[in-house]
């Protein structure tokens, strides 16, 4: 380009594209591209917290195995948001009664 320039005694320093006009169809293919690839890390995202809950829960579930103090914190914090629903709750026993045949919780 800066040779046809010279030829007319133009000196050509730069050159640029300020605006690149597409047909109405190429428009909506490339809307449709960039609409699937931020569904694809949106949906990449949403894995990984998923994930990052799934473990988190079972640290929880871990902790509580072996830490029967642990399990009846959670156990009275489960029945305190309970109650703020309801007028009257009452509680025979406790969770390590009601869950002796699925949890062996051993005390220490």
């Amino acid at each position: 380009m800066q040779a046809n320039m010279a030829g007319y005694g133009i000196e050509t320093i730069s050159v640029g594209v300020k605006d690149i006009i597409l047909p109405g169809d190429m428009k909506t293919i490339l809307a449709q591209v960039l609409e699937a690839e931020k569904a694809a890390q949106a949906n990449v995202i949403r894995r990984r917290e998923e994930t990052s809950a799934t473990r988190s829960l079972l640290n929880t579930a871990q902790v509580m195995e072996n830490n029967p103090v642990a399990l009846r914190l959670k156990e009275m914090e489960t029945l305190e948001r309970i109650a703020e629903r309801i007028d009257k709750i009452s509680v025979v026993g406790g969770l390590d009664q009601l869950l002796r045949g699925l949890i062996n919780i051993q005390a220490k």
